[in-house]
């Protein structure tokens, strides 16, 4: 059977004991009904991993002790930079699940003219929790060791204003495709609408911060499909995505 793996924040070292999150319990010792010394893999969000073992178990609760550091996996030589404006339901959920399996660095809420979601203070600060373990979720599912940074929900402006990625991209339905970079960039920050797309007054904003109009070939994707075909794209392009030339 697949070694589970949980995140851990607070692993550092070997010899360290933790206690079990009460969401990995509920998954590890009633669900899968592991018992004490069973073979877990720990990671910390920042690179490290751990073989680990349950340790404690009780009814309630368990600890994980970390044992041994296993090799840093690397992370893609490309820094990608998503900007995301927000949408409802689980659109949202998707798209940032999906991006973290396809190695994105970096993700911003965004706010803009046709943000479909609004949130107070309050309801913000919830929803960032929840993103935030969307994203060590889809970590814990595809091996990766490194949780892309989540940023505070940000203005369009704000966002576009602070960019200096060497290729920033906006998508838009009503661009050219254009050639890529003979050169491979280092950093990517790319700009994805909401449902009802971006108006002509933020994509020319946008093309005033030094972004490219681009388009996704014919097809009109959905703002949760959009950073997904994007990614795919870049990595495979310039980052740690198959082999070999497109």
């Amino acid at each position: 059977m697949r070694v589970p793996r949980i995140h851990l924040p607070d692993a550092e070292a070997p010899g360290q004991r933790l206690a079990l999150p009460e969401s990995a319990f509920g998954h590890l010792v009633r669900v899968l009904r592991l018992g004490e010394g069973a073979p877990i893999e720990a990671f910390n969000g920042r690179g490290k991993r751990f073989v680990a073992v349950l340790a404690d178990v009780g009814k309630r609760r368990a600890d994980i002790q970390l044992t041994e550091a296993l090799p840093t996996l690397s992370e893609s030589p490309l820094h990608t930079h998503l900007g995301l404006v927000m949408s409802k339901g689980d659109r949202m959920d998707y798209a940032l699940q999906k991006a973290t399996e396809l190695g994105v660095s970096r993700i911003t809420p965004l706010t803009s003219e046709r943000c479909d979601l609004r949130l107070k203070a309050e309801r913000q600060a919830k929803k960032l929790q929840h993103w935030q373990g969307v994203l060590a979720s889809a970590c814990e599912q595809c091996g990766r060791d490194t949780v892309p940074v989540l940023d505070e929900v940000t203005g369009l402006s704000q966002w576009l204003d602070a960019q200096e990625s060497q290729l920033r991209l906006v998508l838009h339905t009503a661009a050219q495709t254009p050639e890529f970079p003979v050169e491979a960039p280092s950093s990517v920050s790319f700009l994805v609408g909401p449902e009802g797309g971006l108006t002509d007054g933020e994509v020319e904003q946008a093309v005033r911060n030094g972004f490219q109009a681009w388009q996704l070939g014919s097809r009109i994707l959905r703002t949760e499909t959009a950073p997904v075909a994007m990614l795919a794209i870049l990595q495979h392009r310039w980052g740690d995505l198959g082999v070999g030339e497109s």
